[in-house]
């Protein structure tokens, strides 16, 4: 797996994880349901576990690959 495809997904899962930060930011800035904004960060935080889990299984897989 080539340095393209990491760090096209690491790409990816920014945009993710920084959209669905943007989404709970907006939701939190016009006054709507606390409780919907804190399940929105709630949906960020396992989207961030989600992306490290990936780029470090790749780069688990890629540098076991090396040897």
């Amino acid at each position: 797996m080539g340095s393209t495809v990491l760090t096209t997904l690491i790409i990816v899962f920014a945009v993710i994880v920084g959209g669905i930060l943007l989404w709970g930011i907006s939701n939190f800035g016009r006054g709507k349901d606390p409780k919907q904004s804190n399940r929105i960060m709630q949906y960020r935080i396992a989207a961030q576990f989600v992306a490290v889990l990936v780029v470090v299984g790749l780069v688990w897989l890629r540098s076991r690959g090396a040897n």
